[in-house]
């Protein structure tokens, strides 16, 4: 059986007892209630302190828990209450379309796909949960580049790497993608990533008018494209649709 790693568990120690009282700790008081050397206890300390995991009082010396905490706290709250808004609509979605629904977040330099709603036929289909796909090419990673200026910042500074002959790989290129996406309030994914696969997102908003992710349908490009290159209108109103009763849900208001 593998061990667990002591530091590891004293760090964890350490934000358990920080968090569980509203008065900040001194160094003595965290390494007495731990049981560790004063060493020790400051060395954890100022590492979490580095990462923004713990502040220190600059008057008192006493230490408390950081902004960098809160941030991944409510960031973890965010997805799940996503998630469970989403399940209602995306499954509405994929009955009404015929085809695959997706719910995507911005994680690292990519879209993480934090929700998948089998296409609503007897095809063997492989759950998607949990994977990566690439901010510049996919209908859920430009809606995402395009309303969210952290996901910008994180595709404008990658390499972007063109899967097929329909990739748009250069900048000034895809910021022109980024303004129609704007313009029309949705993004589409006709063979950029996959052959023969097209898609179609629109962006979530929470209650703070913020992006918080994107929702998508995507299957064989004779089936959700009419014309050649363009996503069918009935499709487009329908995911458009699903995002605002998913950020109508979150508290958005109307779109």
């Amino acid at each position: 059986m593998a061990r667990n790693i002591q530091s590891l568990e004293r760090a964890a120690a350490m934000l358990r007892l920080l968090a569980g009282g509203e008065r900040r700790l001194g160094l003595s008081d965290v390494a007495s209630s731990l049981g560790l050397a004063k060493g020790t206890a400051h060395g954890i300390l100022r590492t979490l302190q580095a990462e923004g995991f713990v502040e220190q009082d600059p008057a008192s010396g006493r230490y408390q828990l950081g902004a960098e905490l809160l941030r991944l706290g409510n960031s973890y709250l965010d997805v799940h209450e996503l998630r469970a808004r989403a399940l209602v609509w995306t499954d509405d979605l994929a009955r009404a379309s015929g085809e695959s629904v997706y719910v995507g977040v911005l994680h690292q330099s990519g879209v993480l796909i934090m929700h998948h709603v089998f296409r609503p036929d007897d095809s063997r289909q492989v759950l998607e949960v949990g994977a990566m796909q690439p901010l510049h090419c996919t209908a859920l990673g430009k809606v995402l580049s395009a309303y969210d200026p952290v996901a910008h910042s994180e595709v404008v500074e990658a390499e972007r790497e063109a899967f097929t002959q329909r990739t748009v790989t250069d900048l000034e290129g895809f910021e022109a993608v980024l303004s129609l996406t704007r313009a029309r309030g949705w993004a589409a994914d006709v063979e950029e990533t996959w052959e023969g696969v097209a898609s179609v997102a629109a962006p979530i908003h929470d209650r703070r008018r913020m992006p918080v992710g994107a929702v998508a349908v995507a299957g064989a490009v004779e089936r959700v494209c009419g014309e050649p290159g363009e996503p069918r209108p009935a499709l487009v109103a329908a995911v458009r649709d699903c995002a605002r009763a998913v950020s109508r849900d979150l508290g958005a208001g109307r779109f």
